[in-house]
């Protein structure tokens, strides 16, 4: 399988580097480390997390307050978005088009 960050997943994973860069020097690049790790782990455990909004997968982050939220479309696994959890959750849900 193969891991494709779509462009909006990855200003998500830029804006977090921004927020801790701005924290503390070098947090940004631990929080990229800390979810590109993460991010690989799919490739061993995709598929095994809770569903949210229909379709996408949830994998909470180790270290980080930030879920990644994916999909599985074989052969590939897709990274919709990387979201802080500690937003507002109708603003997380209004990232997905729910088709219900």
């Amino acid at each position: 399988m193969n891991i494709k960050i779509l462009p909006a997943a990855n200003e998500d994973l830029i804006n977090g580097y921004h927020f801790y860069e701005g924290q503390s020097q070098g947090l940004g690049s631990y929080f990229l480390d800390s979810l590109f790790s993460d991010i690989d782990s799919l490739l061993i455990y995709h598929g095994i997390q809770q569903q949210f909004f229909g379709k996408y997968y949830r994998l909470l982050s180790k270290r980080f307050p930030f879920a990644v939220y994916y999909t599985l479309e074989k052969p590939d696994i897709i990274v919709y978005a990387v979201l802080d959890c500690r937003r507002n959750p109708a603003w997380i849900a209004g990232r997905f088009k729910v088709n219900e």
